[in-house]
């Protein structure tokens, strides 16, 4: 898939993830790459024949501080082929992608990989949001 189709399709997926979840996202890069580095990959501690379908880089909202600005924005990285090679077996990449999406802005929230789970769970049951979904922005 070229990388214009696949960005296509990170767009639809953004439409499809929790409205309210992505409401709050504020300065944050989408960054598309091909796959993963093995520094990466090595750094994270993750061995073949697993791989990485997205990631945060960035300070989670909760862990700033009140002086927290001028900064580059943080970035959420996906990695278009294990992202394709994965919506081979789901035949879902929109989906694939969007739930990548919620993952990593769950770890832009400073939420728990529980929480994350609960979220994703319902995005691929196709199951309305509970407000408690909606992060709240922390005081300043």
């Amino acid at each position: 898939m070229t990388r214009d189709a696949f960005r296509a399709l990170v767009a639809e997926a953004i439409d499809s993830i929790p409205a309210r979840f992505a409401h709050h996202v504020k300065n944050v890069a989408i960054v598309i790459e091909e796959a993963p580095g093995n520094d990466l990959l090595d750094e994270m501690g993750i061995e073949p024949p697993d791989t990485l379908l997205g990631l945060y880089q960035g300070t989670p909202l909760p862990e700033r501080r009140w002086d927290h600005g001028n900064d580059l924005p943080d970035r959420v990285l996906l990695f278009q082929r294990p992202i394709e090679e994965d919506a081979e077996e789901d035949g879902d990449i929109v989906g694939v992608i969007g739930e990548t999406l919620i993952h990593e802005l769950g770890h832009y929230f400073g939420m728990s990989e529980d929480e994350i789970m609960a979220i994703e769970e319902r995005y691929w049951r196709g199951e309305p949001e509970p407000a408690e979904d909606a992060p709240e922005e922390p005081s300043r």
